[in-house]
């Protein structure tokens, strides 16, 4: 699986694709609040690859993405929301 981070000025997202035809199989995207502030708005995965940890891969280049950029994340998408409050590992990215 590859997951790549497309971005413009207002907007962006985490693709993962897999397979031999590199299909997409899951995104996570995010709206460009400021230059130092990101707010993931939504995740999907196929249906066929639920359960699989992808959204969780995606959050993960999302968040290693905004360290690498010294920008924050406000996750107003439920399931990176969730992910936010299990997860100390990433507090250092959150908006607070």
């Amino acid at each position: 699986m590859n997951i790549e981070i497309n971005k413009d000025k207002t907007k962006g997202a985490a693709i993962a694709k897999a397979g031999a035809d590199n299909k997409q199989i899951g995104e996570m995207t995010f709206s460009v609040a400021s230059d130092n502030l990101i707010i993931i708005d939504h995740t999907e995965v196929n249906q066929d690859h639920r359960g699989e940890g992808i959204g969780e891969k995606l959050l993960d280049k999302v968040v290693a993405w905004a360290r690498e950029n010294d920008v924050k994340i406000m996750p107003l998408c439920p399931f990176a929301n969730a992910q936010f409050k299990e997860n100390d590992q990433i507090q250092d990215v959150l908006k607070k």
